[in-house]
């Protein structure tokens, strides 16, 4: 399972999570992320090559599990990966409208964006709304899902950060939970889909 981290957050922000999979008997991988802050499409390149070599050492297809931010580099790299992931599960991600999100939360993006704006590395820019360097990621981003992965968006009405609207993907299952947008990694209600789903999982891979 590769875990990837929301919005100005690190690897360490799902260690709970993390835990809570791999004594489930789940193998994890983080995303090597200390501040998810950088370019979409820069990041989600870096996944990609940690996804290859994490399914080379399983064997397998992976589930990846992305919160906020992560669940739309998740997302992309489900569409550009289909050979490589098999489950993908989103915990609040507003991929219908990224930007959709509390006014807090705006201001700290345009905040980064200054700094990458004047060349500070690992910092997106302003440039990566609308400009080429996402142009790709943008389109990935909406794109439809790979008909060979699973996708499952959940989501939370009282999550004051993002707007749950924008969690509903047309291509994946919604499932609505009582948390706030932060809690979703260590909220029990998430834990109970994760289980489902990965139990569904297991079972469609004993059936192959």
């Amino acid at each position: 399972m590769l875990l990837v981290p929301g919005f100005m957050a690190g690897d360490g922000s799902l260690s709970v999570l993390a835990g809570w999979l791999r004594r489930r008997g789940s193998r994890t991988a983080g995303a090597g992320m200390l501040l998810n802050t950088d370019c979409a499409e820069r990041a989600v390149q870096r996944l990609e090559g940690r996804l290859r070599r994490l399914c080379a050492r399983a064997g397998a297809r992976a589930v990846v599990v992305g919160q906020s931010r992560g669940g739309e580099l998740g997302r992309v790299l489900a569409v550009r990966n289909p050979e490589h992931v098999s489950t993908l599960v989103m915990l609040g991600s507003p991929v219908r409208g990224p930007l959709n999100v509390g006014s807090a939360v705006l201001s700290a993006v345009r905040s980064i964006a200054r700094l990458g704006d004047v060349g500070v590395p690992g910092m997106f820019s302003s440039e990566c709304r609308d400009g080429d360097c996402c142009a790709a990621f943008r389109r990935d981003l909406l794109a439809s899902m790979p008909a060979d992965v699973r996708a499952v968006s959940v989501y939370s009405r009282s999550d004051p950060i993002v707007a749950f609207e924008s969690c509903l993907d047309r291509c994946a299952e919604h499932v609505e939970v009582r948390s706030s947008h932060a809690g979703m990694s260590v909220n029990a209600e998430v834990y109970r889909v994760l289980a489902r789903v990965l139990e569904e999982e297991s079972e469609q891979r004993c059936a192959a």
